[in-house]
């Protein structure tokens, strides 16, 4: 409940500065949603001494800060991304390298130069469940009024990245019962924020916080919607706490993101999602058949019976 008031109280209190205090707009914004694997752990470790949580400082160049990258602050205003990307977001948390960064600068580099700029929206929260990301809560919400107020200067939303599952491994009923609450969030954030084929790609879950981790992968990989896929995180290495990837192992999540992505229509990249012809190609395939049936086959035939 602390985490929540004082949530509401950075992103309404703060008074977003004008336009020309502002870099430019970005033209291709994705929505970082999840928990504590999306904010990003890479990095991060207990202190010897302190026995805290501390972020190493280490950037990888992948992950490093470019004017054609922004970031969505809490305050509510595009600003050039920097690691830790969730700092203003999770900030009960201690936070380090996540996937954003490195997926954002590989779907750079498929870009005319100068003409693309990028809009991470960080929503990830550490710890939090499926049930917490229902329409209707606050974690709902609050990435549903980001996701909005992110296209008021221009810019449009390309995708939704989701990373989320470790706390649902903990009892075996929310482990089974995730994939319909997934599907139910899914359905429910395209339908509000009036883009019904958004293109969703979610991290299948390398750990968990308790033992029923298998649950909730069969029901990320069960999910049955258009435009979602699955990159999946499992064999990446993690922190010592087992628990959060490392850093190069979130490196290279961004990368399988960003291969991914590249695979939805929408992008310039795009090759098919499936091996199924449209509707147009099936059509126009039978009717080539029946008249080349008519055409050779059926005279072919009669001639053989008649001589016969």
């Amino acid at each position: 409940m602390l985490y929540l008031c004082l949530l509401f109280l950075t992103t309404t209190a703060a008074q977003i500065p004008s336009a020309s205090q502002q870099p430019s707009p970005p033209t291709d914004i994705f929505l970082l949603a999840g928990q504590s694997n999306m904010a990003g752990r890479g990095g991060v470790t207990n202190g010897t001494l302190t026995h805290q949580p501390t972020w190493d400082g280490v950037v990888p160049p992948q992950c490093s800060p470019t004017p054609y990258i922004l970031r969505f602050a809490a305050d509510l205003t595009w600003v050039e991304a920097r690691e830790p990307l969730h700092a203003d977001i999770d900030f009960l948390k201690t936070n380090g390298i996540g996937p954003g960064m490195p997926f954002a600068n590989a779907i750079l580099m498929d870009k005319p130069g100068g003409r693309t700029v990028i809009g991470l929206v960080p929503c990830a929260i550490g710890g939090t469940s499926i049930k917490e990301w229902q329409k209707g809560s606050n974690l709902y919400n609050h990435l549903l009024s980001r996701a909005e107020a992110s296209v008021l200067r221009g810019g449009k939303i390309k995708a939704l990245l989701w990373y989320q599952g470790e706390s649902d491994t903990e009892n075996a009923e929310d482990s089974e019962l995730y994939g319909g609450r997934l599907k139910k969030f899914l359905t429910d954030i395209r339908s509000d924020l009036k883009i019904p084929l958004l293109p969703i790609i979610q991290v299948g879950i390398a750990s968990g916080e308790g033992e029923y981790k298998e649950g909730v992968r069969r029901g990320q990989f069960g999910i049955d919607l258009v435009n979602v896929m699955i990159v999946d995180a499992l064999g990446l290495p993690l922190e010592p706490d087992g628990l959060h990837l490392t850093t190069p192992s979130q490196v290279r999540l961004g990368g399988l993101l960003a291969h991914a992505y590249r695979r939805f229509p929408s992008h310039p990249l795009a090759t098919p999602l499936t091996n199924a012809a449209p509707i147009s190609t099936i059509i126009s395939t039978f009717l080539l058949s029946i008249w080349w049936i008519f055409t050779f086959l059926f005279p072919f035939v009669v001639n053989y019976f008649y001589l016969i």
